[in-house]
């Protein structure tokens, strides 16, 4: 097979922000390496990389180029890399790598990486990395993937700095100096009771602040809290946000102190649920930039396919109205101004309900409270465009009755996006559907129904 072209091994990028590492003449310099085979100048463009911008640089690529990067940069290749990757391309990787390099790169990880890489490959690749582990660490990787997908089990790291609730700030310095096994980042000191459940936690900063022989348990932090292990990891999520948590300690059904979440862990899991909720908002599902061709055709067709129907469903009321359209011929010309008002106007009340219900703001107490400031709102733009686009309709086609029409219509169409644009994301919610996935295509339809059949309807009435 050809050697590819330049421009396919690496795709020129062009970055205006300096702290950002993938600057063009990186760039360059790396795609030149690959081209030459030249795995001194590879390593040395990677070097001073961070794992993230490596992994961008992998997305990025076409698969046979990526397998060449790989290959060249051998032994270098840093387990961090496959944590910062994107899941579409993670087993891609996996399956790139020699036995050798990908045991050294798993070894590398905290516990909690290893179970979020091995929840994206296929059960031949996760027997393969489980076999290089330690017994210890894989026996604790294996249990973290008994818990739920989605879970604080399988979103926590096993590696705890504890102490019991009886020590001193000494004995917890003194500990901490002679122990060779700490984790690479922790940020408390887990108090435990001799059952092993947590009871408190330190911060290092009071450690490090306070007298020898002051008692940890008075240093504990108001904000102590426990996580189960089975709680859904967008629940974590959403109580690191709301009480400012740094970490937090995961318990058993019984209690027992099983791994620890960081604020690290929780941040990507609720920026991870806002780009899921982004995605859905447009029908495409998990999609990815790096996905293949067909993936992305099998993911946008169903939805694709629920538009046609519902907009088959606003062309059937149209067509009842094909007499009066006939008659009044700027009917026609003036539809779609009234469906695009009420569907950008229902976007609009969707997104911010849809986003409300994500933050846990929008609940069942003050859902009545919205939706009433949303048709408020909805009836006083309505009223603004009904009178301009009153105007636009006499002064365009010379009928004072046919702008009267279009103006009510605007009014009706705009108030009942407001109200589609709360209740339908609120009722998809109530019945178990993502509201972030099918809101659209329902708020879209019944802007697109109502508002045509109000503006035929009121036309046919007044006009004829």
């Amino acid at each position: 097979m050809a050697d590819p072209a330049p421009d396919e091994i690496l795709p020129e990028r062009a970055i205006e922000d300096d702290v950002y590492a993938l600057r063009d003449d990186t760039i360059r310099m790396i795609r030149d390496a690959v081209e030459t085979d030249d795995r001194d100048a590879l390593v040395a463009a990677l070097d001073p990389l961070h794992p993230a911008d490596i992994a961008d640089l992998l997305e990025q690529m076409d698969p046979e180029p990526r397998h060449r990067l790989i290959a060249l940069y051998g032994t270098e290749f840093d387990g961090e890399i496959l944590s910062e990757l994107d899941e579409s391309i993670r087993s891609d990787v996996v399956s790139s790598l020699s036995p050798e390099i990908l045991t050294e790169a798993v070894r590398s990880l905290e516990s909690d990486d290893v179970v979020d890489l091995l929840e994206d490959l296929q059960e031949d690749q996760q027997s393969a990395i489980l076999k290089v582990l330690e017994r210890r660490d894989r026996v604790a990787i294996e249990r973290a993937l008994s818990f739920p997908e989605g879970s604080a089990g399988r979103l926590m790291q096993r590696e705890v700095v504890t102490a019991p609730e009886h020590w001193t700030v000494g004995d917890a310095i003194d500990f901490m100096r002679e122990r060779l096994d700490l984790p690479e980042q922790f940020y408390h000191i887990v108090l435990v009771d001799p059952r092993h459940r947590p009871t408190g936690h330190v911060t290092l900063g009071k450690v490090m602040s306070s007298d020898r022989v002051t008692p940890l348990m008075e240093l504990s932090e108001p904000s102590f809290r426990t996580i189960p292990a089975d709680q859904d990891e967008e629940d974590v999520a959403y109580a690191f946000n709301q009480y400012h948590l740094i970490s937090a300690p995961v318990v058993d059904d019984d209690g027992r102190l099983v791994g620890v979440i960081t604020i690290d862990d929780a941040m990507i899991v609720l920026s991870q649920e806002n780009e899921e909720d982004l995605l859905l908002l447009a029908g495409v599902g998990d999609e990815s930039i790096s996905d293949r061709t067909m993936q992305i055709v099998r993911q946008r067709f169903p939805w694709l396919l629920v538009n046609l129907g519902t907009a088959i469903v606003a062309s059937l009321v149209i067509a009842q109205f094909e007499a009066t359209i006939q008659a009044i011929v700027a009917l026609a010309v003036l539809m779609p101004i009234v469906a695009s008002m009420g569907g950008n106007a229902g976007t609009q009340s969707m997104t911010v309900a849809v986003r409300g219900l994500a933050t846990r703001d929008l609940t069942g107490s003050n859902a009545l409270r919205v939706v009433r400031r949303e048709v408020v709102a909805a009836l006083l733009n309505g009223l603004l465009f009904a009178v301009i686009m009153g105007v636009i309709g006499y002064l365009w086609f010379g009928t004072m009755m046919l702008g009267v029409v279009l103006g009510l219509a605007m009014i009706i169409n705009l108030v009942v996006a407001g109200l589609a644009g709360v209740l339908v994301p609120l009722l998809l919610g109530r019945v178990g559907i993502d509201p972030a996935l099918a809101s659209g295509t329902f708020v879209t339809t019944v802007t697109d129904v109502v508002g045509f059949f109000a503006f035929l309807g009121l036309a046919g009435v007044m006009l004829l």
